[in-house]
């Protein structure tokens, strides 16, 4: 198990739960001096420079649209801004490109701010009754205002999976998706949505049963990605098999391999031109470098 803490977790803010409970202290911050504000547009944010995030105060605001209240941090209220109509100087920067220069406690944040205010967009209409959905809580919630239906904003679990292929083995099994993978030499970890009613480790068996064919026994966690495209956590896990032939569904697969232990440490310092892994934005990097590298006991 892993303490690393990856791009997009980290978030320092106090997400204040106590002072979302009162509407007028959230109006209170929402117009306080020192209140300091993140804008967005189309889901793309403001930096300072590629560094820093830009955060603002609220008589520099261009056009605001969907409000959100963040949390706070050293006694300050921070929010986050949906611009509907930006000036023509103001550049807005995509947040993975953002994410890659970024500290990371503040690709927390916009992991944060990105994924609401998406679900803000996404939530316009109650789906009971087709009434307008007002935000509260400082966007916290939305409150149908026919049925009073409340609805929170939704995290999908994702499994995520680096399988290896015996005990103390020395072959890992990696997967090339349909899409812009396919016919590369770029091979990542499985991965898949948890089903209703399903463990992790019963989602990770199942994924990997259904996209290569091969059966898994032990499952180990070893850590979680916010990942907020739109809006998911990321579980990484190790898993050691108990079938080593590969059958792929070709639907959502292009290709499925083991590779040794050897390929992979040379994939991971970019001296393998037949093998390329994701970077270390990504949390199936770290699944990968960890066994790679010895860290986990399996």
């Amino acid at each position: 198990m892993s303490n690393f803490v990856h791009t997009f977790a980290g978030n320092p803010l106090d997400r204040g739960e106590a002072l979302r409970r009162d509407e007028e202290t959230i109006a209170q911050l929402l117009n306080a001096p020192d209140s300091e504000f993140l804008a967005f547009h189309k889901l793309n944010v403001r930096l300072a420079d590629p560094q820093n995030l830009a955060w603002l105060k609220r008589p520099d605001l261009p056009s605001v649209g969907e409000t959100i209240f963040l949390g706070m941090h050293d006694q300050i209220a921070r929010f986050a801004v949906d611009v509907a109509d930006p000036p023509e100087d103001h550049e807005y920067t995509d947040c993975r490109a953002a994410a890659a220069q970024l500290a990371a406690e503040d690709t927390g944040i916009v992991a944060q701010a990105r994924a609401q205010l998406d679900w803000h967009r996404r939530n316009r209409f109650c789906a009971q009754c087709g009434a307008p959905m007002i935000p509260e809580r400082g966007g916290q919630i939305r409150r149908c205002d026919g049925c009073s239906k409340h609805i929170f904003p939704r995290t999908d679990p994702v499994a995520i999976m680096l399988i290896i292929d015996q005990p103390g083995g020395n072959r890992c099994l990696l997967g090339q998706s349909q899409g812009f993978m396919a016919r590369t030499n770029f091979y990542s970890a499985l991965a898949g949505f948890l089903d209703q009613g399903e463990s992790l480790e019963e989602a990770v068996r199942r994924e990997v049963k259904e996209e290569a064919g091969v059966e898994v026994g032990w499952v180990q966690y070893h850590s979680s990605q916010p990942w907020p495209f739109p809006s998911q956590l990321m579980m990484g896990c190790h898993g050691v098999a108990q079938s080593h032939e590969i059958t792929i569904d070709t639907t959502e697969m292009a290709d499925v391999r083991w590779f040794t232990r050897e390929e992979i440490l040379s994939a991971l310092n970019q001296e393998n031109e037949a093998l390329r892994v994701p970077g270390e934005m990504a949390i199936a990097h770290h699944l990968i470098r960890a066994w790679a590298q010895g860290e986990v006991t399996l």
